[in-house]
């Protein structure tokens, strides 16, 4: 049989137990894995059939993406992403953070009728700041003049909140030292426990691996999970340690109410996207960093 990579969107069919009426069923969700065959459907929950019952297995186009379903994606996630400093302005959202990362140091599109006659105030906003105003541009939610230089393409993929905890992985409200130090990026701690209206948790496994996930709230009432800051070291890579961690985090997510989650990942990182697609994430929009001064 010719299977689809794990990740697309398929529909199984598939031999039900001797006796059973009618003989076969259906399954449509996006396929995680191929021994055994295991599927996430629409709900979150995970089918796992055996390779032998299949008959028949075909992929299906992604299911179409709305607007608002990116706008409460991206409101989760910049309320994840806060910064120690934040700001309204005709519907975008000015995060400040010293500088450090740009998910979490730029101005993003969020309410509906946010556009580009707020761009000479974002400017002055982080010029005044002494950093680089970075806009933070979803599909869909701002129109870019031709040309327009980007940076940072970075895929948002999302997913139903399924996972079982890892015993071996340690939670912690804060980032300890040796979180830090695993983690190997110079941004300090103020900013990574920074959340709006919402929980925040670091996952640590042994001195392999670590990772961040925060808990928020969309403006429909959806409770989402963003996964980020998950890094192996080196000489632990390939060992399952990622998704662990990852696994820890979205089971303690879900024990507070999140029941969707989203990763954000350069459209360049294989390896990341491979890992997320295992675990049933699918890219729902891209996002785009440009620089408001080239507007």
């Amino acid at each position: 049989m010719d299977w689809p990579a794990p990740g697309t969107r398929v529909v199984i069919r598939y031999r039900r137990p001797a006796g059973s009426v009618p003989p076969l069923t259906d399954v449509i969700g996006h396929l995680l894995s191929l021994e055994p065959v295991t599927v996430q459907t629409k709900s979150g929950a995970v089918v796992e059939v055996s390779p032998d019952d299949v008959v028949a297995v075909r992929a299906l186009g992604a299911v179409p993406v709305r607007t608002f379903q990116i706008r409460s994606t991206e409101y989760a996630a910049a309320f994840a992403w806060p910064g120690v400093e934040q700001q309204w302005l005709d519907g975008w959202l000015l995060r400040f953070a010293e500088g450090h990362t740009h998910r979490a140091n730029s101005a993003v599109p969020l309410q509906v009728g946010a556009g580009l006659d707020a761009v000479p105030a974002i400017v002055d906003w982080y010029t005044s700041r002494g950093v680089t105003p970075w806009l933070s541009v979803p599909d869909r939610l701002l129109q870019l003049p031709a040309a327009v230089p980007t940076h940072l393409e970075t895929h948002v993929m999302v997913s139903s909140v399924t996972a079982a905890s890892a015993p071996s992985v340690a939670l912690a409200s804060r980032p300890d030292e040796k979180w830090l130090r695993l983690y190997q990026r110079d941004v300090p701690v103020d900013m990574l426990t920074a959340v709006l209206d919402g929980e925040v948790a670091f996952a640590t496994l042994d001195d392999a691996a670590v990772g961040r996930a925060a808990v928020t709230r969309a403006p429909d009432g959806t409770r989402w999970v963003g996964l980020s800051a998950v890094r192996v070291v080196d000489e632990h890579r390939r060992r399952g340690h990622a998704r662990a961690v990852c696994s820890t985090l979205l089971a303690w997510a879900a024990e507070r109410g999140a029941t969707r989650a989203y990763v954000q990942v350069l459209v360049d990182n294989d390896p990341a996207i491979a890992l997320y697609e295992s675990l049933g994430f699918a890219v729902q929009h891209q996002v785009r960093y440009v620089d408001a001064r080239n507007l």
